[in-house]
């Protein structure tokens, strides 16, 4: 069996656990061969001290019918990165999709914490982690990206332009950083549209990671009991989703439409007709803004 695709080469920056597992397990579902990046190994765990490991998701991406390839890296890292890329043309002579979704600041942001009195260390940090990396990133993969024409980014981060446009979220350092991924994927739509690819910001929606699942005292299996503390995670999606909305984008020859913009994994798969895994397309940031922003009793009749 092909999928559509077949002979592609994807990189995702941040794939150990999250949106970026979700996203890399997608595209070697659709028969892409996947690099897959983290700094969680089975040899050693990052600062997250979890136990997710880029090994594991590179096994699940060919499990799922691709190829995955694990390479322990740490995007800081100008050398490690620069290599990275270095091997990927090597041995595969291309990169067509490119996922910046290296995030690493779970453990450092004080919720309505504000700026003066949040740990300085810990915002600046947050910073490097979440915005520096994708430009230390993009500023290597990029000239193998562009070798052929029709190659796509996607910088993932939370909360739509618009809904961040509009919404303070959580604190000043998370704030920047969210507002920042998303002005990337304006800014490089500009830099490659012209010279054949495509790049843009994707959001998921509440998403069930492992470390939400694990904050809420539940797992995949079972996590409708968490509905009894928070009601509103009835919308929530699991991060196949967004990597579902992924491997479409990756497919369709027309992607170029959405260059520079700002895109849901909800708002996606009323595009092009995907869904989660239970079947259902939830489009949790028009529920955040009608429904749960609005105060209302959560009731996911209509969004889900």
């Amino acid at each position: 069996m092909t999928g559509p695709l077949d002979g592609k080469v994807a990189l995702v920056a941040g794939a150990t656990r999250g949106a970026g597992r979700g996203i890399a397990v997608e595209l070697g579902a659709a028969g892409a061969t996947v690099y897959v990046t983290g700094r969680s190994t089975r040899a050693n765990r990052s600062e997250y001290d979890r136990p997710e490991t880029v090994e594991d998701t590179a096994d699940l991406v060919t499990e799922a019918g691709g190829r995955g390839i694990a390479v322990p890296a740490d995007h800081l890292d100008h050398s490690a990165v620069r290599h990275l890329v270095d091997r990927i043309a090597a041995e595969r002579g291309r990169l067509d999709v490119l996922v910046n979704d290296i995030w690493g600041g779970e453990n450092l942001f004080e919720w309505d914490t504000p700026l003066w009195e949040h740990d300085l260390d810990n915002g600046l940090r947050l910073l490097r982690l979440a915005v520096e990396t994708h430009a230390v990133t993009s500023h290597y993969a990029l000239p193998l990206l562009l070798r052929r024409p029709g190659g796509l980014v996607v910088e993932v981060t939370d909360g739509t332009a618009e809904y961040n446009r509009d919404t303070y979220r959580v604190n000043f350092f998370y704030d920047l950083a969210k507002a920042s991924v998303l002005r990337m994927a304006f800014a490089l739509g500009h830099e490659l549209g012209p010279r054949g690819a495509t790049a843009v910001a994707l959001t998921p929606g509440w998403m069930r990671s492992e470390i939400m699942l694990d904050s809420f005292g539940v797992r995949e299996e079972n996590w409708r009991d968490a509905l009894e503390r928070e009601p509103h995670f009835a919308i929530s999606e699991t991060p196949r989703f967004t990597g579902r909305a992924v491997a479409a984008l990756a497919a369709d020859p027309d992607v170029a439409r959405f260059n520079g913009q700002s895109l849901s994994s909800g708002g996606l798969a009323r595009v092009y007709g995907f869904t989660d895994l239970d079947g259902s397309r939830p489009d949790a940031w028009r529920y955040m803004i009608e429904v749960q922003d609005a105060g209302k009793p959560a009731d996911v009749t209509g969004y889900r």
